[in-house]
């Protein structure tokens, strides 16, 4: 018999999202004793959302009934209306009148448990929005100083075909780099608006 707290139980979230990814055993351990001993269970969710959502940008196709069974839990009417609010799923009808759906792998458990957030489909609607045009205009800015900065002047001298495929490939692993360093800016900057809002 063993007690386990919201450390231990954000540990095991993030050791089954590591096995969902394909890492064997042996890596995961390796992996975790890389984390900092101190981390709280909101790091580890934090940790454990990225390592979700780094997955490839399909969706797939699914029925409602399987949905519940991936979510867990029954979903009304009104939750899979959050959950297309927040882009978790597209609504589509077949030729029959039978509703689909596709679902974002990397998005549906946040989703189904931002359901249980007090939020209004209005809310849930305008904070997209926000996260959309921050994302978006960070992603092109981030595209553009890339390409004006790096990119550009070593084309521009480059002669060798190898050396520019090299230069591709490594652009290539940028995304990973990037995320990691957008996430840990807006934590910090969460952290310091939470603060200034509500003290502590």
């Amino acid at each position: 018999m063993g007690r386990y707290g919201p450390g231990h139980l954000s540990r095991l979230a993030l050791i089954e999202e590591l096995q969902h990814q394909g890492l064997t055993l042996a890596a995961i351990e390796r992996y975790l004793r890389r984390l900092p001993d101190d981390l709280s269970a909101h790091d580890l969710a934090i940790h454990r959302a990225v390592v979700a959502s780094w997955v490839p940008d399909t969706a797939a196709e699914t029925t409602r009934a399987e949905l519940e069974r991936r979510a867990g839990r029954p979903l009304t009417d009104e939750d899979i209306d959050k959950l297309v609010a927040m882009d978790v799923l597209r609504r589509e009808e077949d030729t029959d009148g039978e509703v689909r759906f596709q679902a974002d792998p990397g998005l549906l458990g946040v989703g189904v448990q931002l359901l249980d957030v007090p939020m209004t489909l209005d809310t849930l609607r305008a904070a997209r929005a926000v996260l959309l045009s921050h994302a978006r205009s960070t992603a092109r800015e981030l595209t553009r100083l890339f390409h004006e900065e790096v990119w550009g002047p070593y084309a521009a001298g480059a002669t060798d075909p190898e050396e520019v495929e090299s230069m591709k490939s490594l652009s290539a692993h940028m995304p990973p780099l990037v995320v990691q360093a957008l996430v840990t800016a807006f934590q910090r900057s969460l952290r310091e608006e939470l603060r200034a809002t509500y003290g502590g």
